[in-house]
């Protein structure tokens, strides 16, 4: 028995057991539990540390996206794309901030930049809403109907994005496929003030013809 313990001591000395040491922080998931200040320090750290780090470049933009500071986020994402100049989640990212700061060339230009290289991207769905909000604010309506029917062909749930896909038909005249839009967003939504409007003027404006 005695020479079991002194065994069994001496294999503690040599090897003693691991101590656990907490993680490092991570701030993709600090973003995702909405901790975005948090996540922004994490990622400003490991910039400092290294330069080079896409991912925290990609995370420090969705975060300060997240609290509306578009240049700051600007400034990052600068120095993202001058990292990977074609990488598709900083080119989205470049179109929204753009698209925040009322850029709209700017905005969608790398909108469009992001659909040609990532037809089936993580974002393409939410890329398109944002493009026909674009062309809604350049009055291009007809643009503005093929970008939010994409929308809403990947995602035929969101009836906000119904009721912006109607008013883009509206405006550009084309009033039986409006109401159809805006009947499809109160079936979602009923309590959507914007398609019940727009639902109203549109069927009064089609009794008139």
């Amino acid at each position: 028995m005695r020479l079991c313990l002194t065994a069994f001591l001496l294999g503690l000395f040599l090897f003693p057991p691991v101590v656990s040491h907490s993680q490092q922080p991570d701030a993709l998931a600090e973003y995702r539990a909405g901790n975005y200040e948090r996540a922004i320090r994490i990622c400003q750290d490991e910039i400092a540390s290294y330069s080079g780090n896409m991912e925290a470049h990609v995370v420090i933009c969705w975060s300060l996206l997240r609290i509306n500071r578009y240049e700051d986020a600007l400034r990052y994402a600068r120095a993202g794309l001058a990292l990977s100049r074609f990488d598709v989640r900083m080119i989205e990212i470049m179109g929204e901030i753009h698209y925040y700061l009322g850029q709209n060339n700017e905005a969608l230009r790398y909108f469009q930049e992001y659909v040609n290289l990532a037809p089936e991207g993580s974002r393409i769905e939410q890329v398109y809403y944002f493009l026909g909000e674009i062309y809604i604010r350049l009055g291009r309506f007809r643009h503005a109907d093929i970008a939010l029917s994409t929308a809403v062909h990947y995602v035929p749930g969101n009836a906000a994005w119904w009721t912006r896909l109607a008013y883009a038909r509206e405006n550009a005249g084309d009033l039986t496929n409006a109401v159809t839009a805006y009947e499809r967003a109160l079936t979602l939504n009923s309590q959507l003030t914007d398609a019940r409007r727009g639902l109203d003027r549109t069927r009064q404006a089609l009794s008139r013809q």
